[in-house]
Order: structure tokens, then sequence, then C-alpha cells
């Protein structure tokens, strides 16, 4: 799929960008874990840090993406742009759900559903960006 006039400005912010929830939803789940396994507070309060900074710049990613996908939606690409955005949008989506988990209390933040939504948000934000950095590669952006 050929970039668009402004892919060559907006790709590598778009990368750099994903690169953030990439690693701290990786984070908050590496901290849920470690929580469960020290019942230390502060591991939560770090899972909550670190999904509050994958969700400020997980947003832009979602716009690029979006605007990525109406852009491609009359290509040969346009399943793969619509994937993307399916991908970087659950991985918002569920990040936001994990945020309000985080909210309550220390245990019950954690316990199966929070790792669970961490785990699920580190997953999404992992194959959004294989998606991404592999098509980047070979001269395509997603």
């Amino acid at each position: 799929m050929p970039p668009s006039r402004a892919a060559p400005i907006l790709a590598p912010i778009h990368a750099i960008l994903l690169s953030f929830p990439i690693a701290l939803f990786s984070t908050a789940a590496i901290a849920d874990v470690t929580y469960l396994n020290t019942a230390e507070i502060q591991w939560t309060n770090f899972a909550q840090w670190a999904i509050t900074g994958a969700l400020v710049f997980g947003a832009p990613v979602v716009v690029f993406s979006i605007v990525g996908a109406i852009q491609r939606r009359k290509t040969a690409s346009a399943r793969a742009a619509f994937t993307y955005v399916g991908l970087t949008a659950g991985m918002w989506v569920l990040g936001l759900i994990d945020a309000f988990k985080h909210s309550q209390d220390a245990w019950s933040s954690v316990e199966f559903g929070g790792l669970f939504l961490s785990l699920s948000c580190t997953i999404l934000a992992i194959a959004a960006g294989w998606m991404t950095f592999s098509t980047i590669a070979g001269g395509d952006h997603a």
C-alpha cells in the first residue's frame, strides 16, 4: 500500500508513540505479577501509573490508525488497516477498563481480573506493534 503524503512525517511519530503502550502495558503486567507474588502495595501503584501512561500515548496511536484506515478504505490494504484499528482500539478500551479496575483496593485491583486485563492489553499492543513495525520495514505504514 502506498504511503499517504503525510506518511513520511507521521509514520515515525506513530511508531514512536506505539512503542510506549507496548512498554507500559508490559510493565503493568509485570508489576501485577510481582504484586501477586509479594503483596507489596507499591507494585499496584506502579501498575496504575504505567497503565495511565500507556493510555495517554495510546490515544494518538488510535487516532492515527483510524485516519490511516480511512485513507486506505478503498485500497487492497484496507482489511489490514481496519484490523490494525481493531487492535489499537481494543488495546486502548481494555486499557481504560484496566485503569478503572486498578483504581480499586490493592488486592481486588490485581487478582485475576486486573492481571487478565493487563496481559490482554500487552498482547494487543505487541500485536499492533508487530503489524506496524513489520510493514514499515517493507516501506509500508500501518
